[in-house]
Order: C-alpha cells, then sequence, then structure tokens
C-alpha cells in the first residue's frame, strides 16, 4: 500500500497471465475503483478479482476506470446481484455503466475478469426453449435488436456459449438488465435462465453483444 496526496491507492498483488491454446496468453487486466462519483475519494486499483469490496476498505464503488481486459460488477458481494458489464474506459457513475435499468441501484461489491472474452472470436447459439430445444440460430456479432434479425420472440430459453464472452440485455439497443455469458462458465452451456444470474426473473433477452477485451 502506498499513499498518493489525494486518496490512498492499494495495488493487488500482480498474477500470473492465463493461457488459452485457442487465444494465446490473456490480456493483463487492470482496474481501479473510486468510493466517490466523478473519480473523487478514495480509490483502489485491482489486477484480479475482488469478491467484497468492504474488505479492502471501501464502502461503495461510485466511478469505475478500466485501463484493460474486460470485466463484470456485480450489485452484491461475492458475485451476486446485477451485473455490469465493463469495458475499457471511464464510468464516471452509476448511469455510465447501469445499461438504463428500470429501477435505480447503486450497490456495487463485487467484481472479476472477464478472462475469456474475445471480441473476434466469440460465437454462440441461442434456443428458444429450455434445455436447447425448439428453433435456434448462431451469434458471432453484436444484435441491437434480436425481432429485426428474424428472431420471432422476445424471450430466449437456453444458450450454448461456444467461444468468448457475450453480454445480453433484457430490452433492445443494449438496454435493461444484462447478463454475461461466459465460454468457460458453465461449460458455456446455460440450460435455463435461471442459471444466467442470481438477479434474473425473466428469460427476456431483446439484444446480445460481444464484450470487447
Amino acid at each position: 500500500m502506498r499513499a498518493s496526496e489525494m486518496n490512498r491507492f492499494t495495488r493487488t498483488h500482480m498474477t500470473s497471465p492465463m493461457f488459452f491454446p485457442s487465444m494465446g496468453t490473456a490480456p493483463y487486466f487492470k482496474v481501479t475503483v473510486f468510493e466517490r462519483e466523478h473519480f473523487q475519494g478514495k480509490c483502489i486499483e485491482f489486477t484480479s478479482e475482488c469478491c467484497n469490496i468492504h474488505n479492502c476498505g471501501l464502502d461503495n464503488i461510485r466511478s469505475i476506470r478500466v485501463e484493460s481486459g474486460a470485466w463484470v460488477g456485480f450489485e452484491h458481494h461475492d458475485f451476486q446481484g446485477q451485473q455490469f458489464i465493463l469495458e475499457r474506459g471511464e464510468y464516471p457513475n452509476w448511469e455510465a455503466y447501469s445499461g438504463s435499468l428500470s429501477y435505480h441501484n447503486e450497490y456495487f461489491m463485487s467484481f472479476r475478469p472477464i478472462y475469456c472474452a474475445s471480441h473476434q472470436n466469440s460465437r454462440m447459439m441461442i434456443f428458444e426453449k429450455e434445455n436447447f430445444m425448439g428453433r435456434s440460430t448462431e451469434l458471432c456479432d453484436d444484435y441491437p435488436s434480436l425481432k429485426a434479425m428474424g428472431w420471432a420472440t422476445p424471450e430466449v430459453g437456453s444458450m450454448h456459449v461456444q467461444s468468448g464472452a457475450f453480454v445480453c440485455y433484457e430490452y433492445p439497443g443494449y438496454r435493461g438488465q444484462q447478463y454475461i455469458m461466459e465460454c468457460e462458465k458453465h461449460s458455456g452451456d446455460y440450460q435455463h435462465w435461471r442459471i444466467w444470474g442470481s438477479h434474473c426473473q425473466t428469460p427476456k433477452v431483446q439484444s446480445i453483444r460481444r464484450i470487447r477485451h
């Protein structure tokens, strides 16, 4: 730990780069989180996951600066609750990363890297019904409206992520609840909408895009 003029600044230990045969060495991951909006107050830098920000001396996270890698943030500790995709860039407040959620909730208590994110090598199948049944289609691009691409229903019953990682949104235009789908979680198999996340209350998905790393 080292002190700066304005804020306490803590650096986590550097983790060894992970290796995936199809992707090579994963990119370096680095994120800085701030106690207050607009990058003010106490801040902490991370290069690996944090399961509870309270253990690091912060009450909450209100702004974020992602310097490298893709991350997913969570409303509650231990990677539970609402999910927030965090790609390289600056997020000065809740609105910047919330995906225009229908209700306002400013808790942000845990986060982790998305090691398998690969924007140019992301592929998944979506299915009309649970357990990979019914009509299906393969996705390998960004889709601001599934309806516009011919998907007849506002719901998706199950998904299989073959490679990379995607973020699914409840509404068109990348709005609403966010669900992070990774080829490394559940072996890429999301056979029922209830395993999309602890916050998931409905199978409604109307836009999907690849996660950038």
